[in-house]
C-alpha cells in the first residue's frame, strides 16, 4: 500500500497506528540488514506515540522515516552523514519545521535514513555508516543523498520517506529505486527554523513515495511559508491532491534526451525511457517536440554552480563546527569534502554573489521557454543506469575524484536546483536486465499543480505499482 492507503486502513478501524508501526518495524528488521538503509532506530519511541493521542491528520498512524539530514528531531541523533557528529552521538535538542508539520499530519517516525556526507553526492556511502544498497541489485547504489530513503520505500520497509534535494537528490534515488520522487519549487517548502535558503536556495524537501498521489498530499501537509522566511512562492489555487486525476488538457511538451553542456554522453536505455515516455503523452493527447528552454548549456553553469556548491560545504563545516564547539579538520571528514570546503574558502563574497546573479540569469532564460508557450520539459532524470557501488569512491591522489564520476547522474537535474523549478521523476523506464530508470518532467516556477496532474496521468496509463525489486519485505 502507498501511505493514504495505509491511512484509510486507520480511519475505517481495519488497522491500528500500533499495528502499523508495528509492521514497518518488522519489515525493516527483515531487510535493513541486506540494505543498510536505516541507520538510527526508535522503535519503542514510534510503538509509545502509536499507543498514545496521535494528531487527526491526513496520515495519522502512518509510520515513515527521517532521512538523517536537515530534518531535525528533537532528542533524536542527527548525524548528516559526518563521522565527526557520529563521534560526538550528536542530537539534535528542537524539531525542524518540515519535522513538525509532519508530525501534525499524522506520520509515526520509525527511525532515520542513511545519507552521503553532507548530502554531497549521488551515491549513498559515507565512510560513517558504510553503502546502502539498491533492492534491486544489492551491487549498486540507490542514487543519493536520499538513498536510504529510497531503498528503504522500495525494499517495503515502509510506504513513503522524508527526503531532500540540492542537484537531484530526491529525483535521481527516485529514479534508481523505481520511485516517484517530487522537488517542489524553491520555497515552496520552508527551511525554518534554522535556515534561511541553503546554498542560496539550491535545497529543498519533500519525500520518496510509491504513488503521485503520495506526493501530492504529503506536498499539501508541509507546503507554505514559516514566519521570516525570506521568500515564497505563490500558494496554490486548490489543495495538490485535487490535481490528481484532473484533466490536464493538451500540453506542449519539450523533450530533451541530449545531456545539458554537451560533455556526457546520454545512455542509450536512458534516451529511450523518456523517448517512451514521449509517445505515451503523445497518446495521451499531448503535443511532443523536440525542444529545451535556452541557458541549460551555459559554459559557465559549471563553475558558477561550484563556487555555490564549494561556499556551501564550507559554509556547513563552519555551521557544525560552531554548534559542537569543535574545530573541524580534514580528519575529521572525508577527503572530497575537505577539497571541497578548500576550494569554497579561496572565493570571494563578490564571486559567490556573482554566482548567485549568474543563476537567477540562467533562471530567467529558462523561464522564457515556458513563458512563450510551452507546458513542460521532458527528460531522462539521469544519463546513466545505476552505477556499482564504489565507482564514486574517493582516490588517494585526486580527492574530487567523486564529483567528476557523479556528474552524469546529475546533469539533468542540477539545473532546476538553479532555476529553483518543481520536477518530478516518475519510474517508468527499465533497463535491458531489469534496472529502474526514471523520467523527469518540469513545469515553470510554481505549477506543481500541472506536473501532478500529467504525473497521475502517466501513473494510470503505464501503472508501476505491482513492481517490486528482488529484496523485498513481505
Amino acid at each position: 500500500m502507498d501511505a493514504m492507503g495505509q491511512a484509510e486502513l486507520v480511519r475505517s478501524g481495519e488497522a491500528s497506528p500500533l499495528e502499523l508501526v508495528d509492521e514497518a518495524i518488522g519489515r525493516i528488521e527483515q531487510v535493513n540488514p541486506q540494505l543498510n538503509a536505516v541507520i538510527h532506530e526508535r522503535f519503542e519511541a514510534a510503538r509509545e506515540e502509536a499507543r498514545g493521542e496521535l494528531p487527526d491528520g491526513p496520515f495519522r498512524g502512518v509510520p515513515m522515516l527521517l532521512k538523517d539530514l536537515h530534518a531535525f528531531q528533537a532528542g533524536e541523533p542527527i548525524h548528516e552523514g559526518m563521522a565527526f557528529l557520529k563521534g560526538l552521538g550528536w542530537r539534535a535538542d528542537h524539531d525542524s519545521e518540515v519535522t513538525r508539520r509532519y508530525r501534525a499530519a499524522g506520520f509515526v517516525f520509525v527511525g532515520r535514513t542513511n545519507t552521503p556526507e553532507l548530502g554531497i553526492l549521488p551515491t549513498t556511502e559515507p565512510a560513517a555508516y558504510g553503502a546502502t544498497r539498491n533492492p534491486w541489485d544489492t551491487e549498486r547504489s540507490p542514487g543519493g543523498s536520499s538513498g536510504g530513503s529510497a531503498a528503504a520505500v522500495a525494499s517495503g520497509m515502509v510506504c513513503a520517506s522524508h527526503a531532500s534535494d540540492g542537484g537531484g537528490s530526491i529525483r535521481i534515488p527516485a529514479a534508481h529505486c523505481g520511485l516517484v520522487g517530487l522537488k517542489p519549487s524553491r520555497a515552496r517548502v520552508t527551511s525554518a527554523p534554522d535556515f534561511g535558503d541553503i546554498m542560496g536556495g539550491l535545497t529543498t524537501e519533500l519525500a520518496v513515495t510509491r504513488s503521485v498521489r503520495d506526493a501530492a498530499a504529503m506536498l499539501d501537509a508541509i507546503h507554505g511559508p514559516a514566519p521570516g522566511d525570506p521568500y515564497a512562492v505563490p500558494p496554490p489555487a486548490r489543495p495538490f491532491l485535487d490535481e490528481v486525476g484532473a484533466d490536464a488538457n493538451a500540453l506542449r511538451i519539450g523533450l530533451l534526451t541530449s545531456a545539458p553542456g554537451g560533455q556526457i554522453e546520454t545512455h542509450p536505455e536512458c534516451a529511450a525511457a523518456a523517448r517512451d515516455a514521449a509517445r505515451l503523452l503523445e497518446g495521451l493527447g499531448h503535443r511532443v517536440e523536440d525542444s529545451a528552454p535556452e541557458g541549460l548549456d551555459d559554459p559557465d553553469y559549471i563553475p558558477q554552480f561550484l563556487v555555490r556548491w564549494t561556499s556551501g560545504v564550507l559554509w556547513n563545516l563552519q555551521h557544525w563546527g560552531a554548534a559542537t564547539g569543535r574545530e573541524i579538520t580534514p580528519a575529521d571528514v572525508e577527503p572530497l569534502t575537505w577539497a571541497l570546503a578548500e576550494a569554497g574558502r579561496a572565493h570571494t563574497g563578490a564571486a559567490l554573489l556573482g554566482a548567485v546573479e549568474h543563476a537567477q540569469r540562467v533562471a530567467r532564460r529558462a523561464a522564457r521557454w515556458w513563458a512563450e508557450g510551452h507546458d513542460l520539459l521532458l527528460t531522462p532524470t539521469t544519463a546513466e543506469p545505476p552505477p556499482r557501488l564504489g565507482e564514486m569512491a574517493a582516490q588517494p591522489d585526486n580527492p574530487l575524484a567523486p564529483i567528476v564520476r557523479a556528474t552524469p547522474f546529475a546533469v539533468f537535474t542540477a539545473g532546476f536546483n538553479t532555476t529553483g523549478q518543481p520536477a518530478v521523476s516518475l519510474p517508468l523506464g527499465r533497463t535491458s536486465d531489469g534496472l529502474p530508470l526514471g523520467v523527469q518532467l518540469v513545469a515553470a516556477f510554481g505549477r506543481e499543480d500541472l506536473l501532478l496532474r500529467v504525473a497521475a496521468q502517466l501513473e494510470q496509463a503505464a501503472p508501476w505499482a505491482d513492481r517490486v525489486p528482488p529484496v523485498f519485505a513481505g
